[in-house]
C-alpha cells in the first residue's frame, strides 16, 4: 500500500511525522509519497538516520498554517504540501492521505479535490474514544457545525460499517447524543434523527447522555459537529487533568511514592487506555478515498497509529462497503 503523507503538516512536522513513518514501515507493508520541502525532509531523514523503506518526495515550497483560511488549500495554496497530497491522491499516485495539518484545510481539500462518495451529503470526522469495554466512535466531531437529520443518519451508517470492519464489532450499537435518554428529548434535529434511526436497519439503541458515552454501552455515538467537538475536547481535557492530578498525588511524599511504585503497572494501563496517541487520528468518512486526520500535536507514535488507521481503512474496503450500503438503501 502507498500512503501519501503531508510531511509538513502539524505542530511537530516534519521530524515526528517522519519518525512515525519509520515506525509504521516496521509493522506494515507500506510505501510513502512525502509532500513538502525536499531539502528539509531529506535533512531530517539523514540527521536522524531514519529508515522509511521505499519512499518518494514530491517537493513543495508552501505549507498551510493553522492561521490560514481553510479554503486556501484550493486557492492560493493549492500547491502546498497538503494541497499537493490531495492532488496526488485524486490522480491515483497513492491509496490514502494522512495529515496532521489544519483540520479545516483537510476537510476542504478532501471534499473539493478528492470528492465525496456518491450519495453522501457531508463527510464527517470520526474519532475513537476510550471506553470501559472498548473504543466508542464519536461522529461527527467537528466537520459539520450545522447538520440535518439525514446527515446524522448517514453518520450512523458509516460509523457502524467502520466499527464492524475495523474494530470487528458484530452488529454495532448506535446511539444518539442527547440531553436525556427519553425518546422525546432534544430539539428538532435530535427528534427527527431519532425517528430516522429508529426506523432504520441499524442496531439503534436510543439516546445517550454525555456521562455515559465512555461507559461502553454504545459502539457508535452520532451527533452534530458542534456538539461532537465539545464532547471530544472535554474528554481529552478531563483525561489529561485526571492523569496530571494522579501524578501529583503520588509524588506528594515518600509513602505516596512507595504506593505509586506498587500500582505503577495499573497506572500505565490506565494512561494507555486514555491516551489519544493509541488511536492515531480521525478518518474523514464519506470521502471517496481514505483520508486520515492525525492530531495536530501528534508525536511519532500517534502518527504511526494514524498510518495504521489508513492501512486498515484501505485493506478492509470500508469505502466500498459504504457505497454498497447506500446502493442497497436506494434500491430498497
Amino acid at each position: 500500500m502507498r500512503i501519501i503523507v503531508d510531511a509538513m503538516g502539524g505542530d511537530n512536522a516534519p521530524l515526528e511525522i517522519l519518525k512515525g513513518c519509520a515506525l509504521a514501515v516496521k509493522e506494515f507493508s507500506l510505501e510513502f509519497v512525502l509532500t513538502g520541502n525536499k531539502e528539509i525532509i531529506e535533512k531530517a531523514i539523514s540527521e536522524n538516520q531514519l529508515d522509511l523503506g521505499r519512499y518518494e518526495i514530491v517537493h513543495t515550497e508552501e505549507t498551510i498554517s493553522m492561521d490560514d483560511e481553510p479554503t486556501c488549500v484550493i486557492k492560493e495554496k493549492k500547491e502546498s504540501s497538503l494541497g499537493k497530497a490531495f492532488s496526488l491522491l485524486k490522480e491515483g499516485r497513492g491509496d490514502a492521505v494522512v495529515s496532521a495539518g489544519s483540520t479545516g484545510a483537510v476537510l476542504v481539500g478532501a471534499t473539493m479535490i478528492v470528492g465525496r462518495i456518491r450519495g453522501i451529503k457531508r463527510p464527517a470526522l470520526a474519532t475513537l474514544l476510550p471506553g470501559d469495554t472498548g473504543p466508542t466512535m464519536l461522529m461527527d466531531c467537528g466537520a459539520n457545525v450545522e447538520c440535518r437529520s439525514e446527515m446524522l443518519m448517514q453518520f450512523a451508517l458509516m460509523g457502524s460499517i467502520y466499527m464492524n470492519k475495523i474494530q470487528s464489532v458484530e452488529n454495532p450499537r448506535v446511539m444518539l447524543a442527547n440531553v436525556g435518554t427519553e425518546d422525546t428529548k432534544g430539539g428538532p434535529l435530535q427528534k427527527e434523527s431519532f425517528e430516522l434511526l429508529k426506523n432504520s436497519s441499524l442496531n439503534f439503541c436510543g439516546n445517550i447522555e454525555g456521562r455515559d458515552i465512555l461507559s461502553g454501552i454504545a459502539d457508535v455515538v452520532v451527533t452534530d459537529g458542534f456538539s461532537g467537538n465539545l464532547i471530544l475536547k472535554t474528554c481529552e481535557g478531563v483525561a489529561g487533568m485526571m492523569y496530571s492530578n494522579l501524578k501529583q498525588v503520588f509524588k506528594k511524599n515518600f509513602i505516596s511514592k512507595i504506593a505509586a511504585a506498587m500500582v505503577m503497572s495499573g497506572l500505565k494501563v490506565f494512561k494507555k487506555k486514555m491516551d489519544y496517541t493509541e488511536y492515531g487520528g480521525a478518518p474523514l468518512m464519506g470521502i471517496s478515498k481514505p483520508v486520515i486526520k492525525a492530531h495536530g500535536s501528534s508525536n511519532a507514535v500517534a502518527f504511526k497509529n494514524a498510518l495504521r488507521q489508513a492501512f486498515e481503512y484501505h485493506q478492509n474496503n470500508v469505502i466500498a462497503e459504504i457505497q454498497d450500503s447506500l446502493s442497497a438503501k436506494k434500491e430498497g
